[in-house]
């Protein structure tokens, strides 16, 4: 028991100390007050008596939790009372502080939320929310601010849907709150506005300062509202469109609404204007479907008239804020009208200029707001897309002023090279290639707009620089300064054309503007060719991820075979570079690729993107036939047979770089496998050759192996190299012939190092994890390419060696013992998630079969199933749904074992089956669908087993049922809560939830039903009662329909029947429900 003293004593410490454990030890008390049996009581005396604000908003969060909790919820009259009393107490103590007010009203909101579809006597007690802020709103401005804010929390609260209730109990309070009382909000916020606007603000009083703000944070939550719920992240902003329901035509049909918005924007101060532009974006994304054609017009012309305004009135846009929320606006202009209804409006011509020179500016002053360009290049980019499109007879005038965005753009990045590199604290726009991706892509729709222009402009800026760039290297006197700004111009300009050429659209394409990029790819070329001279001497890190940035949109655009050979690019090429066909292009590429594995070995962003290149260029054989010329070139061919790190230092073992910056060796050895693969045909000579550096790596660490002190540090970068350029190359050889040499040659030969690496550095994952990778790529038969001949022993042989590394890996990881939570997922849960993958590429492969190894007392299965049994066990439950790589190879390997290793799931321990069972319910509910199936069809395995062993047991047969089926049957007899738990998680998923995976889940529903019959039965029963009375017939109906023509087997015609009659059920479950609940005018919505 907690005495009023020590409460507020607890407060104190948790609020105001300093001190860590003494916080922590308070913040342990409280939770535990929290679960206590008076925490109801002792709150109210903390808000009655309390002597500080701490324990106030103490007994506030705590009523929160309690109010909200699934388990054990409070009676209704409790929860009336509680939401009387923090309304009168609201009302009767003005001076609370701001924290503590905030406390109330959220406690308030979540009251109102929750018991939304709570009666009493024929009325929905917590429906009138409009009727309890009415005295707060009548009063002095201090209490209409509080009457707004518990509007606005309300609204924002019933709009943010909460972990722990489903989302569609959520979904239908959202809907019925949007139906009655929404529009009620929204009219009550914007009249409230309209009267603070009618009375000319006095902006230095500091209370209506605050009322303003609540109002306008209210407006915003009313139209930020999710209408039909189908709101995603924040992030997909562009594509928003407000769903307005159909019952609020007249507040937008009146151009008051609007009006009232741009006249607040200019008559308050720029601080609360951010506020109202982000309400303005909203009621430019107004579904289009909400006007006809000639309302649409004469609300795009006064949306248009007020931005006009804005842009010739700019004061308020140096704020960051305002300038950030009107380019948004700016954005929605597009992407919810057409360029036709724009080009309509009466002055179009003029605001085109205004938004241009708008954008111009913007683009000028770069490291003002950066972040907000993205929208004024989203509306161009939008604009120009149209422009082909665009069939209303008045000017668009986009040729005029697209060039000139497209002209601002390009030479404002030109002109922020100096400038960042002489001074000091400004960030360089080109680290964050990120963002300089997303600008380029809008770029280059907009630099394709009138193309000609965008040409002439680059190649002028191109010659300029490429000319001065070569003058400074020749010069003996050249500053490093300015030579740097050369190349960062000329990085730039590199990005920029790439992104250019990149943005070429086949149909729309003519010969002159190939021609145009042929000029532009010459140009680059050129450079190239001087840069690549020097790098000797030099390079400049920023300009050749450039340049691999455009020879990826060089690649996309003109290679392979659906481009013309004829085109005038491949012409201006041959004039001017003498590259006169494709190979010649292909061997430009390869040549850039082998000069950066030279130089550049040891910069991880420009290896890794090189390699990148290369591998997308080794894609496609057999279907595209520029493969072919490829692996013809001399280049490839010297890659193929001197793939050692005298040519390539990344394959190097220097002992300055990480083991784990070894990973683009696997795409390295992917691209050179496939390469390989293209002329390998049978050839086992071409093969042992290809491997020859292979061959010598296996054999330097053996040898190491064989002697008792070697140095480790060597040991493991050897091996860990070699394993991942292994695994690029079994990726690769996905046909049989080839990926059989690689069995031979690794196979019995080099497993036992792998084996003894394991063994030596269990704990170490940085040497494991490759390891574990490669042996799980090897056991996979992806495309068949695992078919041994009739009288070859390999399958079995490499399931032993398999077994073998599960067995030694897990026995050694479990001795590690705690692992600290921030780590267990790097140093143990990886490496036993790979194990878990690789028992299931071995278990489904098809090329073993399973059954011989009991016959011949072969223990090479028994004992990695053991080993996967104490592995899960050694895994709490959380951690198998915490970390998605281990919940989807645990759950699919599951899958296996209950689809063809049922015997063995039968004959564990009982705990062992309640474990895995478990785990399955748990994994009915997640968020990933890949999981949720996964555990449908073990459920299913599992109880298809469960229905055959009872129907065995109850005919009576000579045979007995074995052991591990009679063990099972009890167990399950023992426990049936398990079973039956899942059965009520399957059917409330499908009849309350958003399903999206309805067949997976209909499959095990009926072993669930036909196994639990009289269960089943007092479910449908409390499923009925729960409904309204005047639903319950109907609902009653829809079980019986549900099991119509359903007979008590699991053949596959009595599933299939299940399954149509789940889809009818749960449509008619739906709509019954729906009319249930929505209220009166529910189906308003989209009329």
């Amino acid at each position: 028991m907690f005495s009023l003293a020590q409460l507020e004593n607890l407060c104190k410490q948790l609020y105001e100390t300093t001190d860590t454990t003494t916080r922590l030890q308070a913040e342990k008390a409280l939770v535990e007050f929290t679960n206590s049996p008076d925490c109801l009581s002792k709150c109210q005396l903390l808000l009655e008596r309390g002597s500080s604000s701490y324990s106030q908003l103490l007994a506030a969060t705590c009523l929160t939790k309690l109010v909200s909790r699934t388990n054990n919820p409070l009676p209704l009259e409790q929860r009336i009372d509680i939401r009387n009393y923090v309304l009168n107490y609201l009302a009767t103590r003005p001076k609370l502080a701001t924290f503590v007010t905030q406390a109330l009203i959220q406690l308030y909101a979540r009251i109102t939320k929750l018991g939304w579809f709570d009666c009493q006597k024929d009325d929905y007690v917590f429906r009138n929310a409009i009727t309890d802020v009415t005295r707060f709103l009548q009063d002095s401005v201090e209490y209409c601010i509080i009457g707004v804010t518990i509007l606005s929390q309300l609204t924002n609260e019933i709009n943010q849907a909460d972990t722990t209730h489903p989302l569609t109990k959520h979904r239908k309070i959202a809907s019925s709150f949007r139906d009655s009382s929404l529009f009620d909000i929204f009219t009550l916020s914007c009249n409230l506005l309209k009267q603070a606007s009618g009375k000319n603000l006095n902006l230095n009083d500091e209370s209506q300062h605050g009322l303003l703000m609540q109002l306008l944070k209210l407006t915003h939550n009313c139209l930020n509202f999710d209408f039909i719920g189908t709101s995603t992240d924040e992030s997909s902003d562009d594509l928003c469109t407000v769903q307005i329901p159909t019952s609020w035509r007249s507040a937008f049909l009146d151009s008051s609404t609007l009006q009232l918005f741009f006249d607040l924007y200019h008559s308050i101060p720029p601080s609360f204007s951010p506020l109202v532009l982000s309400c303005l974006v909203q009621i430019a994304s107004v579904r289009r479907s909400l006007f006809n054609n000639a309302e649409r017009a004469k609300f795009l012309s006064h949306l248009v008239d007020g931005v006009k305004r804005i842009l010739e009135n700019p004061q308020s846009l140096s704020d960051p804020n305002n300038y950030h929320e009107f380019c948004r606006l700016l954005a929605r202009l597009k992407s919810n009208y057409q360029l036709g209804e724009l080009v309509k409006v009466e002055n179009y011509p003029e605001v085109i200029r205004l938004i241009a020179n708008f954008t111009v500016t913007s683009l000028q002053h770069w490291e003002f707001a950066p972040n907000s360009v993205h929208y004024l290049l989203s509306l161009w980019q939008r604009l120009a897309a149209s422009v082909p499109y665009v069939k209303a007879t008045e000017p668009h005038m986009l040729e005029t002023y697209t060039p000139e965005v497209t002209k601002a753009y390009i030479t404002s990045r030109l002109e922020s090279v100096h400038i960042i590199l002489s001074r000091d604290g400004l960030e360089d726009p080109l680290e964050d290639t990120g963002l300089v991706q997303q600008q380029l892509d809008q770029l280059s729709t907009i630099g394709r707009c009138e193309y000609e222009k965008t040409c002439a402009l680059l190649v002028q800026l191109f010659d300029q620089s490429a000319q001065s760039y070569q003058e400074l290297l020749q010069s003996a006197s050249a500053s490093p300064m300015d030579i740097a700004v050369q190349e960062g111009r000329l990085t730039w300009l590199v990005y920029i054309i790439g992104a250019v050429i990149g943005g070429r659209v086949s149909f729309a394409s003519t010969d002159e503007q190939d021609a145009m990029d042929g000029e532009l790819v010459c140009r680059v070329l050129q450079l190239m060719n001087l840069t690549d001279s020097r790098l000797a001497q030099a390079g400049n890190e920023k300009l050749e991820l450039a340049m691999l940035s455009f020879f990826e949109q060089f690649r996309k655009i003109y290679i392979g075979d659906q481009v013309q050979k004829s085109s005038k690019l491949y012409r201006r090429l041959s004039e001017v570079l003498g590259l006169n066909d494709e190979t010649m292009v292909l061997s430009v590429f390869i040549g850039k690729i082998i000069t950066n594995l030279k130089y550049w070995g040891r910069c991880e962003p420009i290896t890794s993107k090189t390699l990148q290149l290369l591998n997308d260029l080794s894609i496609g054989y057999p279907f595209l036939s520029y493969v072919r010329k490829l692996v013809k070139l001399s280049a490839v061919q010297f890659m193929l047979n001197n793939h050692t790190s005298e040519h390539f230092s990344f394959l190097g073992i220097n002992n300055q770089s990480n083991l784990t910056d070894m990973r683009c060796r696997t795409t390295f050895y992917t691209a050179l496998g496939r390469l390989l693969m293209v002329d390998l045909g049978e050839d086992e000579d071409q093969y042992e050759q290809f491997m020859l550096p292979l061959t010598a790596a296996f054999e330097a660490v053996a040898q190491m192996f064989s002697t008792n002190s070697f140095n480790e540090q060597e040991a493991k970068r050897t091996l860990v190299g070699l394993v991942r350029d292994l695994r690029g190359i079994a990726f690769a050889f996905n046909a049989k012939t080839s990926f059989m040499m690689l069995f031979e040659w690794i196979y019995p030969s080099y497993m036992p190092i792998l084996q003894r690496a394991i063994e030596l550095w269990y704990h170490d994952p940085a040497c494991t994890t490759p390891v574990l990778k490669l042996m799980a790529e090897l056991v996979h038969n992806r495309s068949q390419r695992l078919q041994f001949d009739v009288s070859s022993p390999n399958g079995i042989l490499l399931f032993r060696e398999t077994s073998k590394m599960i067995t030694m890996y897990g026995n050694r990881i479990l001795t590690l013992g705690e692992v600290p939570k921030d780590q267990v997922y790097a140093l143990k849960l990886k490496g036993i998630s790979i194990c878990f993958s690789m028992l299931k590429a071995a278990l489904s492969g098809s090329y073993v079969n399973f059954g011989v190894f009991r016959l011949y007392g072969d223990d090479a299965l028994d004992n990695a199933l053991q080993t996967f049994i104490k592995l899960l066990l050694s895994i709490p439950h959380s951690d198998l749904l915490d970390y998605p790589k281990l919940s989807q190879s645990y759950y699919s390997l599951l899958e296996v074992l209950t689809q063809d290793h049922m015997n063995f799931i039968a004959s564990l321990e009982p705990h062992v089956i309640m474990y895995i069972l478990s785990s399955i319910s748990e994994g009915l509910t997640a968020l990933d669908t890949m999981v949720c199936t996964g555990c449908c069809s073990c459920l299913d395995h599992i109880v298809t087993y469960l229905f055959k062993q009872l129907s065995r047991s109850t005919k009576k047969r000579t045979t007995p049922l074995n052991q591990e089926s009679d063990r099972f049957l009890h167990i399950m007899q023992q426990h049936p809560e398990m079973i039956q738990q899942m059965l009520s998680t399957v059917l409330n998923i499908i009849i309350f939830e958003d399903c999206r995976n309805q067949w997976s889940m209909s499959r095990p529903l009926l072993g669930l039903i036909l196994l639990n019959e009289k269960y089943f039965s007092d479910l449908r029963n409390s499923i009925v009662n729960s409904q309204p009375p005047e639903k319950q017939q109907a609902m009653h109906l829809c079980f019986e329909n549900l099991m119509e023509g359903i007979e008590r087997n699991l053949l596959t015609k009595n599933r299939d029947r299940f399954t149509q009659n789940l889809s009818a059920f749960r449509r008619e479950v739906n709509d019954s429900m729906k009319n249930s609940t929505y209220g009166v005018n529910s189906n308003d919505m989209m009329s």
